[in-house]
């Protein structure tokens, strides 16, 4: 895979926002929505398939859900629950009630919590088709688009060994997709086939369980996106992961600092923009 431009200028970094028309055609853009300490990620694909990859704590169901709509979006095409924690699922059934989802792929995980029964529940009411998914198997849903399973269901494997785990490629443009997933599973992974990519979306919220410096050497990624709360009673992300992801070189964005944040791109090219600087979020925080 040749290496590709990355495109970031000082004019883009504070002033853009995802409103921005966009730069380019033939295009696929990735949103990292920020919902806290959680993950929530919508792609849209060149050929306007919508893809949502979990939807954070249950108190982001309203924020995801607003997201989406003021974007125009009606239908979700797959949406993916890479495992059942809270912070993964918690706000999936507000999302199906308020869209048409046409397929849930997830890991079969029976997780005995409320927010698993919610989540559970309101797909049976809705009575939308549910896929497990199976490592090494590519999700067939816009041929511009190539998905790729790394990690799936295994047996003996907690929640976060058991996430989904996804590269997303377009063109020459990868985006590789951690979940909650833990070094082990890092390690099968970048040991059962090559893998590069531009964008990498840390593992578990920057949790010492995860990122090892063989996965950052092996992948080489130019952008490190990073989702969790500021104020999050984890820690995360730990210092060492973050010395590891400046060590590698990689520009490190996270929703904690950046809010939402959204990637463009024609499959050469990538464009990344984040909604606020660190200094417009501490300032409106604090007003």
């Amino acid at each position: 895979m040749k290496k590709t431009l990355f495109i970031m200028s000082l004019f883009v970094f504070i002033f853009c926002s995802p409103s921005v028309t966009s730069a380019f055609e033939d295009e696929m853009t990735v949103h990292f929505i920020d919902v806290g300490q959680g993950d929530a990620i919508f792609i849209e694909t060149p050929l306007e398939k919508n893809i949502l990859i979990d939807g954070g704590p249950p108190k982001a169901g309203e924020k995801v859900v607003s997201y989406l709509q003021e974007r125009g979006v009606t239908t979700i095409d797959l949406l993916i629950a890479t495992h059942p924690d809270k912070d993964h699922i918690g706000g999936l059934p507000q999302v199906m009630r308020k869209f048409n989802v046409k397929e849930i792929i997830e890991t079969g995980k029976v997780h005995i919590t409320k927010t698993y029964y919610q989540y559970t529940k309101e797909i049976r009411k809705q009575g939308i088709p549910v896929r497990l998914a199976e490592a090494n198997q590519e999700i067939y849903l816009d041929p511009f688009v190539q998905i790729d399973i790394l990690n799936a269901n295994g047996k003996i494997q907690s929640n976060n060994q058991s996430s989904i785990a996804l590269n997303v490629r377009h063109g020459n443009v990868d985006f590789l997709l951690l979940g909650d997933i833990e070094k082990k599973q890092e390690k099968k992974i970048i040991e059962q086939e090559e893998i590069k990519a531009e964008i990498l979306k840390i593992a578990h919220h920057g949790s010492k369980t995860s990122t090892s410096q063989t996965l950052l050497e092996a992948v080489n990624p130019q952008a490190a996106i990073l989702t969790y709360s500021k104020n999050n009673k984890f820690g995360h992300p730990v210092p060492p992961v973050i010395e590891r992801l400046n060590q590698a070189d990689a520009l490190i964005f996270s929703t904690a600092a950046f809010g939402d944040i959204v990637i463009e791109t024609n499959g050469d090219y990538y464009f990344i923009t984040p909604a606020e600087t660190p200094v417009e979020r501490m300032v409106t925080r604090s007003s």
